[in-house]
Order: C-alpha cells, then structure tokens, then sequence
C-alpha cells in the first residue's frame, strides 16, 4: 500500500512504524472472513482493510470525523486478522497508534469521557475494584437485569498458597481484578508448579500491567504502569533469583509481552523492558516445558479424569501470544475429555472493557460463542484469561472456569 504522511506524524516514531505496517498490506481481504464485527454487521469499514484505509486517510492529514473514531472503538483487538494475513501485517499496532492519534483530533461527548475516565482509574487499581466491587455485591438485588448480571453473588475464594521451597522460582502478576473476581487461579497456578519443583512468587508492587489504560488510548498513563511493574521485577531479575515471569490471565500476557516494543523508545526502560518481555511467558508455556516431569505425575495417578470440556482459547492467546493447541495438549494429557468447539479462532466479545463501552456487538458475540461451546454438551467450560471467564459465564449456566484450576483440582484429588 502506497503512504503520503503528513507532516504531523510523518518525521516520528510512531509514523514510522504506522508506515511500515501500511506498506506491507497488500489490501488482499483475507481478513474480512476472520473479523468478527465484519461477521456481524457485514460493513467492510468494520473489518480490517477497512479500519487500515480509515487509518491512512488519518495518517496522511485527511479530515477525521466521530464516524472514523467509531469504526475504530468497534474493532476488538482481537488479532484475529494477523493471524490469518499472508503478509504479516501488524494491525495491532497499527490501531494502536490510530487509536492514539484520532482520540486527541476527535473529542468524546461528556458522557463518554466519564465512562472511559472511570475504567481507567478504577479497573486498574485493585484495591479501589475490590472496595466498589464489594459495594456492588451489596446493592445488587436493587439494580437494572443487566447490570445485576454483571455482578456475581459469591465469589470463589484462594486456597493455600504453598511457601517458597524450591530452588527454582517464578514471579507471577497479580494483575488488577482478577485478585477480586477469581483469586484462587494464581493460587491454584502456584500449587501446580509448586509440584512440579517450581516456587511461585509475587513482587508486591507489581499491579496492573497497563492494558487497560493504554487500550483506553491514555497510552502516556498505561506506559507509566509498564514501568512500574517493570520497576518491581527488576531486581529479582538482575540478581537471576527468577527464571520467569508467569502470566495466568492471557490479556495481561499479552500486554507484558510486548512490553520491549512499546517502551523500545524510552532510554531508560528499553533494555529492561526487552529483558521482562523475554523472560513472560503465559502459564500453558510454562507446563509445556513441564511436560515430561507433568507426565510422571499423570502416571501417578490412580482415577483418570473423566469430565467432558470445553476450551475457549482468548484471542490474546491464540492470536495475540500465537499460542495454539498447548492448552488442550495439557487437558487432554490430564485426562479431560474435550469438545469439538465450532468457530473457535471468533472472539467472545469481552476484549477488555469492550463489554461495557460496545454492549450491543459484545452481547451478540456473546451468545455466538456459547451455542458453539455448548454444542458439544460439556460439563464444564474451561478458558485462560480473567475477563473471556466472567464475560462466558454472565451468558451461560456451565461452570466457566480458568483450565489450571481443573488441572489443580485434578492433581488434588
């Protein structure tokens, strides 16, 4: 695709990058049959080749109007476009940028600013979600259907969390709500690979890793919680006490991941930054390199497991990680009995805060997904990342649970 930059962006980092990317799509439309609103609304300025010329126009200095901006909060992020280009196009960082660019060219109405200023500064903060999250618990009864729905009864709680024993260890983050909505998964993770001879640690000032913030397109704020958490890890990392940095929800790995590229520009943080996103790995990588000590405990047990599953796999792990199939590796050699799941490359419609700011899209791709989990009439439905489990299970009476959680109970039982 041929570019003409403006002047604004064309001499910058970022105009660079977005050039680069422009340049290697070959506008083929490959895409349009894995976009999931282009599934939906059948609009091709809602699939990616569309988005990318909304993004050029923006790029070379065109006017931009509320209708670009909504073409662009309507796009997932859910990668499922770059997993299925023959051409390698980056469109996650290209909307990132666009994204970037249109929100200070484009402004909100009033109430839309309040919406996305308050995920911003409560989602992230943990204690603050745990304290208005608690609140909702309370009034809950007295609120509209569907909000109520978005709200649990009872929460599970974390079971014990074994003590740092082993020569090896691992940090794992914490995250924002996930501490709130299902702590036991980083407890039910530390208690896997405490079997398997691994320590799993927390660095206590460690907190969001800056997805939703960024995504929010306040990308300076999210970029600071990068820092931060780069700043809590490090000095378990310079002084090699850990040989990894664990992820158990795939949003938050994702992000970590690419911490090395979107801090590639900050002197001071580069070549930290490179280092933490080479050391992440997402939990199902860490059992994969597992696998032979995962075996002998597999073998030692005496009941094979029986249930029937199903997998939904985030699109921040199938697409975004590029890590396809290892889960149900894991779960099968444990034993579980997993369906076939139609469609599974399609989105769930959670994507972050995309259930509350696309309501309407989300819940359509809600149900879209639970036909296809539940058509294989499973017991439980199993997934790998915080938001794809509270947004499945708001849509469904199948137990959605996080898959090391059953691999725990498993081995527990």
């Amino acid at each position: 695709m041929q570019t003409k930059l403006a002047d604004f962006i064309k001499y910058s980092a970022e105009g660079q990058e977005a050039d680069e990317i422009l340049r290697s799509c070959v506008h083929c439309g490959f895409c349009l049959a894995t976009c999931p609103t282009y599934q939906l609304l059948g609009d091709e300025l809602d699939s990616p080749r569309g988005r990318i010329y909304l993004m050029k126009q923006l790029f070379e200095g065109q006017p931009v109007t509320e209708k670009t901006q909504l073409h662009l909060d309507r796009c997932l992020t859910c990668r499922a476009c770059e997993t299925t280009c023959p051409s390698g196009v980056r469109y996650g960082a290209l909307v990132d940028i666009g994204r970037g660019i249109i929100e200070k060219q484009v402004k909100r109405n009033l109430q839309a600013e309040v919406v996305r200023y308050s995920l911003r500064k409560i989602l992230p903060n943990a204690l603050l979600f745990n304290t208005l999250f608690k609140a909702g618990q309370l009034v809950r009864p007295m609120l509209p259907s569907n909000l109520k729905k978005k709200i649990p009864v009872k929460l599970g709680a974390a079971q014990a969390w074994p003590a740092a024993r082993h020569a090896r260890a691992m940090l794992v983050l914490d995250g924002c709500v996930q501490p709130t909505l299902a702590p036991n998964i980083n407890a039910a993770c530390a208690r896997v690979l405490d079997r398997l001879g691994i320590s799993l640690i927390k660095a206590e000032k460690a907190g969001c890793c800056g997805a939703v913030t960024f995504h929010l397109n306040a990308q300076a704020d999210g970029l600071d919680y990068m820092r931060r958490n780069i700043d809590a890890w490090w000095s378990y990392v310079e002084q090699q006490q850990v040989e990894a940095i664990v992820m158990t929800a795939s949003g938050c790995g994702v992000t970590v991941k690419d911490y090395g590229h979107l801090l590639n520009h900050d002197r001071e943080y580069a070549e930290k930054a490179a280092k933490i996103s080479a050391m992440t790995k997402d939990i199902s990588e860490v059992l994969f390199a597992e696998k032979d000590r995962l075996q002998e405990l597999v073998k030692s047990m005496i009941n094979r497991n029986q249930t029937k599953l199903a997998f939904h796999s985030p699109c921040t792990l199938q697409h975004g990680m590029k890590i396809r199939g290892v889960v149900e590796q894991i779960l099968f050699a444990a034993g579980f009995d997993l369906t076939s799941v139609p469609n599974g490359h399609l989105c769930c419609g959670s994507a972050g805060t995309y259930s509350i700011l696309q309501p309407e899209l989300s819940q359509q791709l809600l149900k879209n997904k639970v036909e296809a989990l539940e058509s294989g009439q499973p017991d439980q439905i199993a997934t790998a990342n915080i938001g794809c489990l509270m947004h499945l299970q708001n849509g469904t009476d199948t137990p959605v649970k996080h898959w090391i959680e059953l691999i725990d109970q498993w081995l527990s039982a």
